[in-house]
């Protein structure tokens, strides 16, 4: 489907949607400009429905399972309060008088969005960015998209009718080169949050000029030192939650010390304390087999691609805890299944900078007198954030994004020089 004039459209448009767009870029982008008031307004009605329980019909036919609790978790962010503190923050400074002049801010123009679908509500997300910062926003669904983002535009431009020439969305396959091709002809900005390979393919399409704004996944991990005593069943529910299918998801569990034999005793202390989220969170029968089932092939893949690893395995009730003998980082088997590393202080910026460009969040347990330390050091090896472990995957008030504050990237300053 698509959506393009504040309407839902077949596919079969997708020719005159794409024609249509080609002829009225410019007028759009030499009409009046979109104010990033009238965003905040629309924005803010949106959420007094959401506060009010008008959109959990909506919430319920077209997001998956646990939407509503993440849409709860992120509420606070997407207030007008707290993005017009966001505007100040990230934009605020950029534009005024000059010693010759002035300094304006003005939107990039259009950004194509090629969206990704491991959360939902995220495709809305990074158009209402682009809506903020004034662009035209092309929108390329995930495959996964059920609907939602059709609906939350709809939606907004049901609010706001200004918003319509400003929003689009389309259901094209990555394999529709062509299409995907005359969307990005139009962009002044490209914005992919994909991995390796989705941001290789923008960047095969991107015109020449065309300003490239990669989100790419990222690998987030614990980092525990002086662990006896503390609690961590924080830690534990992040990662049954999540089920470290996140970039602020915990895949790796890294233990400061250099002794297997510490590192042993923590799993079996670990395990129990899992279990329990897991428990906690997978309460159906069906949720509860699904989580098992995920645990049984985690361990048979231990078994067929790592036989000789000498890696030490702690099954337990729908998840498990893998203990593996070096120190890199990577992909852990996911749904509450992690994996356990030693990483002396001493190594952590030798080792974690060979995933440089890849970090993003460190959940951090320690005690208070190692804290500075530790935390300068992931600093230094490149990690953009530093949690409480059981707070990795939660929105911060007015945090940047993988250590850039996206909505600079969206914009373009103009200097003006006084002429007499």
């Amino acid at each position: 489907m698509i959506f393009a004039g504040g309407k839902i459209l077949p596919d079969r448009e997708l020719d005159a949607v794409l024609s249509g767009l080609e002829r009225d870029v410019p007028n759009i982008l030499s009409g009046p400009p979109l104010e990033a008031d009238a965003v905040l307004n629309v924005l803010d009605s949106l959420g007094s429905e959401l506060d009010s329980g008008a959109l959990d019909p909506l919430i319920a036919q077209f997001a998956p399972p646990g939407a509503r609790e993440e849409l709860d978790r992120v509420r606070p962010q997407i207030g007008r309060a707290a993005l017009e503190a966001r505007l100040e923050l990230e934009l605020g400074g950029l534009s005024g008088p000059r010693p010759f002049g002035r300094s304006e801010v003005r939107p990039l123009g259009v950004l194509l969005h090629v969206a990704p679908g491991n959360m939902a509500g995220l495709p809305a997300f990074t158009a209402v960015e682009g809506l903020l910062t004034g662009n035209i926003n092309l929108v390329k669904l995930p495959r996964g998209d059920r609907g939602l983002t059709l609906a939350v535009f709809q939606k907004l431009t049901e609010l706001e009718p200004k918003l319509a020439p400003w929003l689009y969305a389309f259901d094209i396959p990555s394999g529709d080169t062509v299409s995907l091709k005359r969307l990005a002809s139009l962009a002044d900005g490209i914005v992919t949050w994909g991995g390796d390979g989705a941001i290789a393919a923008v960047r095969n399409m991107a015109p020449p000029g065309c300003k490239l704004m990669e989100w790419g996944h990222r690998l987030s991990f614990a980092y525990l030192s002086g662990w006896e005593g503390i609690d961590l069943s924080g830690l534990a529910d992040h990662i049954v939650s999540t089920g470290g299918l996140l970039c602020s998801s915990c895949q790796v569990i890294f233990l400061d010390t250099d002794y297997l034999s510490a590192a042993e005793q923590f799993c079996k202390k670990f395990l129990p304390v899992l279990e329990k989220a897991a428990a906690s969170r997978f309460k159906t029968p069906g949720q509860a087999a699904q989580a098992a089932l995920y645990a049984r092939e985690a361990a048979l893949e231990q078994i067929v691609d790592r036989p000789d690893s000498g890696d030490l395995s702690f099954p337990g009730q729908c998840c498990s805890v893998t203990l593996r003998r070096d120190y890199e980082l990577e992909l852990s088997h996911l749904h509450g299944n992690v994996l356990v590393k030693r990483l002396p202080r001493g190594e952590i910026v030798s080792v974690l900078r060979r995933q440089r460009g890849r970090l993003q969040t460190a959940g951090l347990l320690c005690p208070g007198r190692s804290r500075a330390e530790l935390t300068a050091l992931l600093a230094r090896a490149g990690v953009n954030r530093i949690t409480a472990p059981g707070h990795m995957s939660r929105a911060l008030p007015l945090e940047a994004h993988d250590g850039e504050y996206p909505l600079r990237r969206y914009v373009r300053v103009v200097d003006v020089e006084n002429i007499f």
